[in-house]
């Protein structure tokens, strides 16, 4: 298994830096666009390869993916925080009422009632 993923790894990598090297021109990225740049005088503009700006992008929606499942998430995580909470609680009441319970009984008895 570990041979499969070290070529699946080889191969993603020859497929990236092909990619990359097919895509080398450069490319103007401008944050808004010529009409409504003059209008707020916001000219903000960057010279990149295309690749970077490709590769960016898919970088940049994975991040935005990761962080929307992680909030959508949210509440499973917090209902199986609560459920773990109220398990811990429970099993230490059951200890507790197992403990009185055993009180009157013999030492013997109580660690047989225990084994079952």
């Amino acid at each position: 298994m570990r041979y499969i993923r070290y070529a699946f790894l080889a191969v993603l990598a020859v497929v990236l830096v092909s990619i990359a090297m097919a895509n080398r021109a450069p490319v103007t990225l401008q944050l808004l666009p010529e009409g409504l740049a003059e209008f707020t005088g916001l000219h903000l503009q960057i010279t990149l390869p295309l690749f970077i700006i490709v590769f960016g992008g898919i970088v940049a929606g994975l991040i935005i993916g990761f962080v929307w499942e992680w909030l959508r998430e949210y509440k499973h995580r917090r209902e199986a925080s609560v459920k773990t909470k109220e398990a811990k609680r429970l099993e230490r009441e059951v200890i507790r009422l197992k403990g009185e319970r055993d009180e009157q009984k013999d030492e013997v008895l109580a660690l047989l009632d225990e084994a079952r």
